[in-house]
């Protein structure tokens, strides 16, 4: 039987993490548009979809699929936003990409305005997705279990992961530019912005994983208030 009371608190999250998915997507595509390079993990769906007949979106979706996987094997369950994650921002990348919602601008000035209103919109889709808290997205997942699987600092796991993936990207041909490195040390402020506005405190915040959601759906209302 499916708790009623928690599955409409779950149901009300919804549109919050639905917009904070394409909010994402859209921040993506801007850098994209902007033509000054991309952030490391984006670069190389770029430089795959330049070889393969995937769109980025495809890409974005397959790799984060496999970072999931690989996840779950270092011991990261993960959490139903960090499915929909892997799936709805790599769906709505297409559809923004088709829409030609952005224009390339000519101007310098007018490139760098769209790559900043970019990271901008990630920072703020980065507190909409995770105020959820219902799971962080594959490659954060990802991050995480090997921070705790190989007792190494964030930064230097993060660092490791990143640059791996920018290598591979440019080989494949993937936007590295000046906007690579505008990207690389503005996105973290953009993120930590967003979430002191939105007063997200992410030290204290604990996400439910997958396993927890369907245990949590299958009690009785008398279980969860006890």
């Amino acid at each position: 039987m499916i708790n009623k009371n928690y599955l409409f608190s779950l149901l009300k999250k919804m549109p919050v993490l639905m917009f904070g998915l394409f909010l994402y997507a859209a921040g993506i595509v801007a850098t994209l548009n902007s033509n000054l390079g991309m952030s490391p993990w984006d670069v190389f769906h770029v430089g795959v979809s330049n070889h393969t007949p995937l769109t980025i979106g495809q890409v974005s979706q397959i790799t984060g699929l496999g970072i999931l996987i690989l996840s779950y094997f270092i011991g990261v369950i993960p959490g139903l936003a960090s499915i929909m994650n892997m799936y709805f921002i790599g769906l709505f990348i297409d559809i923004i990409n088709n829409m030609g919602v952005y224009r390339a601008p000519s101007t310098l000035i007018g490139k760098l305005c769209l790559l900043i209103f970019g990271i901008l919109m990630i920072g703020w889709a980065t507190f909409f997705y995770l105020k959820v808290q219902l799971g962080a997205g594959p490659r954060d997942g990802l991050m995480e279990g090997l921070v705790k699987k190989l007792k190494k600092p964030v930064w230097m796991i993060r660092g490791a992961i990143e640059v791996l993936v920018l290598i591979v990207g440019f080989l494949l041909g993937g936007p590295v530019g000046v906007g690579t490195l505008i990207t690389a040390f503005t996105i973290g402020f953009s993120v930590q912005l967003a979430f002191k506005i939105g007063k997200y405190d992410s030290k204290s915040t604990e996400h439910e994983d997958i396993i927890k959601l369907i245990n949590n759906l299958k009690k009785t209302e008398e279980e969860n208030a006890a």
